[in-house]
């Protein structure tokens, strides 16, 4: 540990129980509550500990099951679904960004006392249900080597990873359980710095672009702007050349991406700034328009002004979007994905699940769960539901909820929990019926029920 470090600890426990409380502002949908900008020495800085899950499950809806399905990963963050139903899982930690300042050091610790202690896999693990009985019977490295992945996607038989600085491809062969080599680079990334080093990542329809977020290299722009060149954007890659282009900037933190069924654009979760209150700024789920600006770091939610950069850019200012939807101030959302077919029956039947990592830096904890936003005609409709709870318990932590993948065929969500090192497989206890056909009598749906992880082979 620095000086610098050595020096803030004193300061730590008075940060974590100081600062002002939530406002119970409601702050989901496309018209969220915004308060007055709330600036101090030193922001609120609390996170839940962890505790594990003792036996214990997430906790889903009546009428859903709940099972462990792949245990002992090394900070399982994103998933990618095979066309034969194997599983994929990106396992990474990167980042390691200097520290500017003692908030920068006193944020550390807060962090790193919500995290696991494994280190990160720096690898892809592969799952596989043979039998089709809902566990996994095989979880083995399907490729290794890796440098903090986490975005994933496939076009075709290329399977591309999205390292913290480059993206590369890999020629899959159908049914195999591992690839050998280092893959062939298609660009490199930006990571000078990597404040937020996570790069997202999902292909086109057609496969014919890759499209790739990339964060922020600091809150609001305190490293100067110089160190943002390249950040805070969704850049659109030929998947053929490697060649780029900036499709979106000001999205300070695009932690997920993907296409919806409908209409086939992209949405993003993106991670908002801090340190101007605990309820401030709203984390948003929002459809990316091509060449369009979301404000970051001049202003946020459309237009309203951040005072903090410098200089300030009216001009700029004046053309920044709003965002589609708010999830919720610093509720860390890093998972998305959309539902198709009849989705998961119930209420579930059309949206898109987003998972929700959990707050740092607020006395009243957000998050930690995962939430369903229901669509109509293709755009959000109505407040976010819970759909996986119980990873907070007594105020600690028994895991976190990061990337989420709905598997059609088999009428299962998977949530990836990097706390626990877990991945939960949720699923109705009662398939629902294709669309146009009648479904069978049900009754009363049981309580949801939960199953221990399979073993390994």
């Amino acid at each position: 540990m620095n000086r610098l470090s050595l020096a803030a600890l004193p300061l730590i426990a008075l940060v974590a129980a100081c600062g002002p409380s939530t406002q119970g502002l409601d702050q989901t949908g496309a018209q969220p509550q915004l308060p007055e900008p709330a600036r101090g020495l030193l922001p609120s800085m609390q996170i839940a500990t962890p505790t594990g899950w003792d036996g214990e499950m997430p906790t889903a809806p009546q009428g859903y099951t709940v099972t462990a399905i792949a245990t002992d990963l090394k900070i399982p963050r994103q998933m990618l679904l095979l066309p034969n139903g194997d599983i994929l899982v990106a396992e990474g930690s990167g980042g390691k960004a200097p520290k500017l300042r003692p908030k920068d050091v006193i944020a550390g610790v807060i962090k790193n006392r919500g995290k696991s202690s494994v280190k990160g896999g720096d690898r892809i693990t592969l799952l596989r249900d043979s039998d089709g009985d809902g566990r996994t019977d095989l979880q083995t490295t399907f490729i290794e080597g890796l440098d903090a992945p986490y975005g994933l996607a496939m076009v075709g038989n290329d399977i591309f990873v999205a390292n913290q600085g480059n993206l590369l491809r890999f020629a899959y062969t159908p049914g195999a359980t591992s690839i050998a080599g280092p893959g062939e680079e298609v660009t490199e990334l930006p990571a000078v710095i990597n404040h937020h080093w996570t790069k997202s990542l999902a292909a086109s329809p057609d496969g014919s672009k890759l499209y790739v977020g990339i964060g922020s290299n600091s809150n609001a722009g305190e490293r100067g702007m110089d160190a943002e060149e390249d950040r805070a954007v969704i850049w659109e890659i030929d998947r053929e050349t490697g060649a780029h282009r900036i499709f979106a900037s000001g999205i300070r933190n695009p932690t997920a991406l993907a296409f919806d069924p409908w209409q086939d654009r992209l949405w993003a979760a993106v991670n908002e700034r801090d340190e101007i209150g605990p309820e401030l700024v709203p984390d948003y789920l929002t459809a990316v328009q091509d060449g369009a600006f979301y404000g970051w770091p001049y202003s946020y939610w459309g237009q309203n002004i951040d005072t903090r950069p410098r200089p300030r850019k009216p001009e700029l200012v004046k053309t920044a979007i709003r965002p589609d939807y708010a999830l919720g101030s610093h509720v860390a959302a890093l998972g998305l994905d959309f539902v198709t077919g009849t989705g998961m029956g119930g209420n579930f039947t059309e949206g898109a699940f987003v998972g929700m990592h959990g707050s740092w830096n607020r006395k009243d904890l957000s998050g930690y769960k995962v939430v369903f936003v229901p669509f109509r005609g293709g755009r959000p409709a109505g407040k976010p539901v819970d759909f996986l709870t119980g990873f907070l318990a007594d105020g600690k932590a028994r895991g976190r909820p990061v990337g989420v993948l709905f598997d059609e065929a088999r009428g299962a969500l998977l949530v990836a929990d990097d706390l626990s090192n877990t991945v939960w497989r949720i699923t109705p206890n009662q398939r629902p019926a294709p669309s146009g056909t009648a479904a069978p009598p049900s009754g009363t749906a049981p309580v949801a029920t939960s199953s221990p992880a399979a073993p390994r082979t």
